[in-house]
């Protein structure tokens, strides 16, 4: 008689709840796996037999038997070793060398070759699956178990190997695994030390300035200036002057972390900041491969993207930028299947303003013929230029002023509150458009335009004599306003106002 116990899997950002059964009938020794399984799956026969029979219990190999496990639903390729541990238990229920009800629990793991857990990948999408497919408990490796506590209403056991678990089961054992409580965490105090301050920066006001209004309202900046002048540290600062992640927002970040790896501890506290080299690959930033998985521009999701020499991109990655910027979700289509990826983030861009960096230096002279200009500024083509919403010159810094030690800028915490108070006039301002999805003025469709930034006759005429002499798209004519949303909000003022538009209007490009 077959038997069945649980197990999960996340394909792309999604999990998906599996069943897997155990069927061992007598004959000749065989033992096989069906269900799409790839190649680790494959291989979890072997490290299945060695944990078995290092944890005190018969090995399947020693008897003449032929076994089958099925792992269902069949169409659904299944990877990785997350199903050892399910596939140890559904044998050694159906040899009934133990005996327990494997109804409402779910199990993940991989078996090191002597019985031990060894964790996995994506553990918090798929605790979030179970809890909401209606399962009671999760039996896991004990390194995932406090990422798996972030989630309520279900009872996490984390366990370090498979005597453990069937320890736990057997009633001739005086041996109970106790549930992982619930994760707390205060984002506030766990707040990492700001490395690179505003207040460290000399000069570049301008900058400043602008790098504060897209924190406010989620805008994208591209900043243009000599080699030297304070870009990257600028766009390192940035990260410390926006809002703290919201708890759901910590949960969505920290899900898509694990899936790819590439989460640092048990959880993400703090924004994104993602800044892949300039020769990364298309799918390295858009993510890909047979099964997609998530690339830099998911990764830095809630949080920033910064590209520094943006130029030296390659033209397919640049313009791979459309969508997120503009949908905030990147679409990944392979001859497999088609993934969504979240990809709501701010971008921070840097360039030189010629290939040698010198075009607009006051002490170097440049050297770059007009042809090299030229091409140059070509490689950042108009549909990307109408995405970004402000363009900041970032020039050269007077020495004079570098070596004051009584100039000092504002804190970046200063920066910070003023930042967290637009942004809490714009959650407000949202909460009941569109499910609550939208969080801030950037994310603004053209019915919210119309209704949360209503321009009077003469701002239209304003906008209007300046957008005739800019030349600018639709696309551009909409995000002018969208900034003067939000530097209206970080004066405190209701409606937009004549001020706050002539700003906005000078960080288009000229």
């Amino acid at each position: 008689m077959a038997v069945k116990v649980y197990s999960a899997q996340v394909t792309g950002l999604n999990a998906h709840i599996v069943d897997v059964e155990a069927d061992i009938i007598q004959g000749l020794h065989s033992f096989s796996v069906v269900g799409l399984p790839d190649k680790a799956v494959e291989e979890s026969r072997d490290r299945i037999s060695a944990a078995i029979k290092n944890s005190g219990f018969t090995s399947p190999k020693k008897k003449n038997q032929k076994i089958t496990i099925s792992l269902a639903p069949a169409d659904l390729k299944k990877e990785g070793p997350a199903f050892d541990l399910a596939m140890a238990l559904a044998y050694l229920l159906a040899a009934k060398q133990i005996n327990f009800i494997a109804e409402n629990k779910i199990f993940l793991g991989e078996l090191a070759l002597g019985g031990d857990l060894r964790p996995i990948k994506g553990i918090l999408p798929l605790t979030q699956k179970a809890m909401k497919a209606g399962f009671k408990e999760i039996f896991l490796p004990r390194e995932n178990a406090k990422e798996a506590a972030l989630i309520e209403g279900i009872k996490i056991y984390g366990c370090g190997s498979l005597k453990e678990i069937t320890d736990h089961f057997s009633i001739q054992n005086n041996f109970n695994l106790n549930a992982q409580n619930v994760t707390k965490i205060n984002l506030d105090k766990l707040r990492e030390d700001i490395l690179f301050d505003f207040a460290d920066i000399k000069g570049q006001e301008t900058a400043k300035r602008g790098l504060e209004i897209a924190a406010a309202g989620g805008h994208n900046i591209l900043m243009v200036g000599p080699a030297g002048t304070g870009k990257t540290m600028l766009a390192k600062a940035f990260p410390h002057i926006l809002p703290p992640l919201s708890f759901d927002e910590m949960l969505e970040t920290t899900a898509i972390h694990s899936v790819a790896g590439a989460l640092a501890g048990d959880f993400l506290i703090n924004r994104p900041f993602r800044s892949p080299h300039h020769t990364s690959s298309y799918v390295a930033l858009v993510g890909g491969g047979a099964y997609p998985r998530p690339g830099e521009i998911t990764l830095s999701h809630r949080g920033v993207l910064f590209l520094d020499e943006f130029p030296e991109f390659d033209r397919r990655v640049i313009e791979a930028m459309r969508q997120p910027l503009e949908d905030g979700l990147v679409n990944v289509s392979r001859a497999r299947g088609t993934v969504s990826f979240p990809a709501r983030f701010i971008m921070i861009c840097a360039m030189n303003p010629c290939p040698c960096g010198n075009a607009s230096s006051k002490i170097k002279e440049c050297i770059c013929s007009q042809g090299a200009l030229m091409r140059y500024q070509r490689k950042i083509s108009g549909p990307i230029v109408d995405r970004i919403d402000l363009w900041l010159e970032v020039p050269q810094v007077d020495y004079n002023k570098l070596s004051d030690d009584s100039i000092s800028g504002e804190s970046s915490e200063i920066i910070r509150e003023r930042v967290i108070k637009a942004r809490e006039k714009q959650r407000e301002r949202f909460s009941k458009e569109r499910g609550g999805k939208i969080i801030s003025n950037s994310e603004m469709g053209v019915k919210e335009l119309k209704k949360f930034a209503p321009l009077g006759d003469k701002l239209k005429e304003v906008l209007n004599q300046a957008a005739t002499r800019l030349n600018l798209s639709g696309r551009a004519y909409h995000r002018v306003i969208k900034l003067a949303r939000t530097i209206a909000d970080l004066a405190g003022e209701e409606n937009i106002k004549q001020e706050h538009l002539l700003e906005a209007l000078q960080y288009r490009p000229k």
